[in-house]
């Protein structure tokens, strides 16, 4: 029998993608949709390119509980956030008890919270002089960044490295260890 996936993304979904790759030949796992907030995301054209279906979604349909009964229709099994930058809410957490899970670009809990994604977590980390950084990929609560750490993983950060610098290492780690880890919860 089969495991369904939903990813939640609001960029370019370059980790959607990876996560998709990973699991291609894997006939235990399945990728049923793509979900987002974005109406110009990447993810849309990623998903059409890929054949997974996509879902493009308003504030309305997420209050009214249509985005979750979809995925109550979906049979999904596990709801995976790669770059989705909404809190989820409450109701969604209660329905999937750590079955939802993000992959924060920092080894949290610092640069961590409402606002900290993508280049303000690699400008946090450079301003404030880290040696590392890395990711985080954690259950979903009901508040930014506060679930139960599932993994991290670090990189060196050199004291001449660029936010873009940081940016590049951490998504290495990003599309290395979030399929495995997907996968591993799934088992």
């Amino acid at each position: 029998m089969s495991r369904n996936i939903v990813i939640f993304a609001s960029g370019s979904g370059s980790n959607a993608e990876q996560i998709v790759n990973y699991f291609r030949e894997k006939e235990s796992v399945k990728i049923v949709a793509f979900f987002t907030n974005n109406a110009s995301a990447g993810v849309i054209e990623r998903g059409r390119r890929l054949g997974i279906p996509t879902v493009v979604f308003g504030p309305e349909a997420q209050k009214s509980g249509a985005v979750l009964q979809m995925m109550v229709d979906l049979k999904t099994d596990l709801i995976v956030l790669a770059g989705y930058l909404k809190l989820i809410p409450s109701e969604w957490v209660s329905a999937y008890p750590n079955k939802i899970v993000n992959i924060h670009p920092a080894l949290l809990p610092k640069h961590g919270g409402k606002g900290m994604y993508g280049m303000n977590v690699h400008r946090a980390v450079v301003e404030n002089g880290d040696t590392e950084s890395g990711i985080t990929i954690h259950f979903v609560n009901d508040k930014y960044d506060e679930g139960q750490v599932i993994f991290q993983a670090s990189t060196a950060v050199e004291s001449f490295d660029t936010p873009e610098d940081v940016q590049r290492k951490v998504q290495v780690l990003e599309h290395k260890h979030f399929p495995a880890e997907i996968e591993k919860l799934l088992s």
